[in-house]
C-alpha cells in the first residue's frame, strides 16, 4: 500500500531551484493554469458587483487587486480581498471612471469628427491621427493607473503623473494587453452561440489579469518597488 499513500503524501516534483524564472506568456500562461477557478469566481464576483451599472468602476478596481495579488504570486482570500478593495476605493474609483470615460468620449467623438472630414478634405488625416493616438494613450493611461492604485496609495495628482510616466515608458505591454481583451471579445462574437457562457465565465477577469500582468513591470518601475514585488514563478520548497 506504499504507493497509494505516496500517491497523496509525496512531496511534487515542484520546479527546480536552478531552473531559470519564467517570464512573458510562459509565466501568463503558467499563473493562468494554476489560478484558472479562482479566475471564474473572480469573474462572477465582478458581475454580481457591477449589476447597478454605478459600481462598475470600484468593481473593476476591486477585480484588478485580486488580479495585481496573482500576478505578484501573494496569498488571495478572494471574498475578503474583493470586497475590501470595492469599499475602500469605492469613491476613487467612481471619481476616476468618471473622468477616464469622459476622456475616452472626448476622444471618440474627436475620432469619429475627424474621419467623417478626412472622406472630403485631407487636411484632416493630420487631427484624425492625433485623436488615434490620444485614445490609445488614454486606454494605456486608464490601465496603468487602475493597477497603480492597487500597488499603492498616493495621492491624485501623483498617481497620475506616474501612471502617464510608466505610459510613455512602457505602452506596448498595455497595448497588447487591450488587443488581447479585443481578442476574447471576438472570439465571443464570432463563436457566439457557441461562446454564450464566455462572458459569464471568464471574459471580464482574464482580460484584467492581462492588462495587470502587462503593466506591472512599468508600475514596478515607476514607484521604484523592491525585486520581491515583480511577477515570478513559484520555486520549488
Amino acid at each position: 500500500m506504499q504507493w497509494l499513500r505516496d500517491m497523496w503524501t509525496k512531496e511534487g516534483p515542484g520546479i527546480a531551484k536552478d531552473a531559470p524564472a519564467k517570464t512573458g506568456l510562459a509565466l501568463f500562461t503558467e499563473i493562468l493554469v494554476r489560478e484558472w477557478w479562482e479566475m471564474v469566481k473572480l469573474n462572477i464576483l465582478f458581475i454580481l458587483a457591477s449589476l447597478f451599472v454605478v459600481t462598475l468602476p470600484a468593481a473593476l478596481v476591486a477585480m484588478a487587486r485580486v488580479s495585481v495579488e496573482l500576478v505578484e504570486d501573494r496569498n488571495t482570500y478572494l471574498l475578503r480581498d474583493f470586497t475590501e478593495g470595492f469599499l475602500r476605493y469605492f469613491w476613487r474609483a467612481t471619481a476616476w471612471g468618471l473622468a477616464l470615460a469622459g476622456a475616452l468620449a472626448i476622444c471618440i467623438q474627436a475620432i469619429l469628427t475627424y474621419a467623417a472630414g478626412a472622406r472630403d478634405n485631407l487636411m484632416f488625416a493630420a487631427p484624425l491621427t492625433i485623436a488615434l493616438v490620444a485614445t490609445a494613450f488614454v486606454a494605456v493611461l486608464a490601465c496603468h493607473l487602475v493597477v497603480l492604485m492597487m500597488m499603492r496609495d498616493l495621492p491624485a495628482l501623483r498617481l497620475l503623473r506616474l501612471a502617464a510616466l510608466a505610459s510613455l515608458a512602457r505602452p506596448l505591454p498595455a497595448l497588447a494587453a487591450l488587443a488581447f481583451n479585443a481578442g476574447l471579445w471576438l472570439a465571443h462574437i464570432l463563436f457566439y452561440p457557441v461562446s454564450a457562457f464566455m462572458p459569464a465565465t471568464f471574459n471580464f477577469s482574464l482580460g484584467m489579469f492581462a492588462v495587470a500582468f502587462g503593466v506591472h513591470r512599468a508600475a514596478v518601475m515607476v514607484l521604484d518597488l523592491p525585486p520581491h514585488r515583480k511577477p515570478h514563478a513559484r520555486s520549488a520548497s
